[in-house]
């Protein structure tokens, strides 16, 4: 199978890349650089540096590398961010996802892999949640991959385009040769590690007065190459005789049980082995208490279940990537 991977210089693009390569496919790796790394691109992947919205320039690679299938990964993804600018966000995943979907069905391309967002839920009702629960996003960005889903459905029905999206929740970790590099950075655990490293004001975390054991959030951590696995038995069911996708598949990815934040700071301290300065701040709106993903259907549909749902072993990887690699990647 020959795969495009959009945003294939970013964190989980650059992973499902290795994933994909080392599954015996052929990948083509597309990103703007905006907040990729060249550097996180391994050798001998082809990176063609164009906007995934370029609908131009993505039909003409689809074509001229002979594409079989799509892993969408590019996107923005700063919730807050989405907030304040809802037309960057409106322009990029949608607009710009349209314009990934009319490239494919010009160039005949009819299999794609979406990296969606337990964002689409927003508060749920119950947990753990499972791919049928109401979607009720309470932000843009959730909002955006809401409707991108609904677009490779009805692209589906009309067109005949068969597709998965994944609902991730926590993406944590590094593998060997891939980790973590954002700027600005909003995710815990590396924002945990920085705060370890001395760099910057202590680390807040938000709200110790939940209805949890501890008072603090609990949230759904996934391995960042549990993901990459996933992302692989996604694109191979969407082949034209496989009837797993005959309709849009939607699958959420999580370990199927949750860590608050407090127990992501102990585990945190234990892999790092010293106390990590931070203070406690009020709650942020709109933060549910428990976010636990049903993991069932990629189970039972997709064949996959996380090999590496250990909290330590997901901050041990990530840390012993940032210890190698303590300017990130090369420019």
């Amino acid at each position: 199978m020959r795969v495009l991977v959009t945003g294939g210089a970013g964190y989980v693009g650059a992973v499902s890349v290795d994933a994909l390569v080392s599954a015996g496919h052929e990948v083509v790796a597309l990103d703007d650089l905006s907040t990729g790394h060249r550097g996180a691109i391994p050798s001998g992947v082809r990176l063609s540096t164009a906007s995934f919205g370029d609908e131009a320039a993505v039909g003409e690679l689809l074509s001229s590398a002979r594409i079989d299938a799509i892993l969408h990964c590019a996107a923005r993804s700063l919730v807050a961010e989405s907030v304040r600018e809802p037309s960057l966000y409106y322009r990029s995943n949608v607009a710009g996802g349209i314009a990934l979907l009319e490239a494919a069905r010009e160039a005949g391309v009819n299999r794609i892999v979406f990296s969606s967002s337990a964002a689409v839920y927003g508060v749920p009702d119950a947990t753990p949640i499972d791919e049928d629960a109401a979607l009720r996003p309470i932000n843009t960005y959730g909002e955006t991959k809401r409707t991108f889903e609904a677009a490779m459905a009805a692209y589906g029905t009309a067109y005949g385009l068969r597709s998965v999206s994944l609902r991730y929740f926590n993406v944590a970790g590094a593998t060997e040769r891939v980790g973590e590099v954002h700027d600005p950075e909003t995710h815990l655990i590396p924002n945990l590690l920085h705060a370890a490293e001395g760099r910057g004001e202590p680390l807040t975390l938000f709200g110790s007065d939940y209805e949890t054991p501890d008072g603090t959030c609990i949230r759904d951590y996934i391995h960042v190459a549990d993901l990459a696995d996933a992302h692989v038995r996604a694109l191979e069911a969407t082949a034209p005789d496989d009837d797993r996708t005959v309709e849009a598949l939607v699958c959420n990815l999580g370990s199927g049980g949750g860590f608050s934040v407090r127990e992501v700071l102990g585990a945190t301290e234990e892999v790092v082995g010293r106390p990590i300065p931070h203070t406690i701040g009020p709650r942020r709106p709109g933060d549910p208490p428990i976010l636990v993903a049903s993991t069932a259907r990629a189970e039972s549909v997709l064949g996959w279940r996380p090999q590496r749902s250990s909290l330590e072993e997901m901050i041990d990887s990530a840390w012993e990537w940032r210890q190698r690699h303590p300017a990130g990647y090369p420019a």
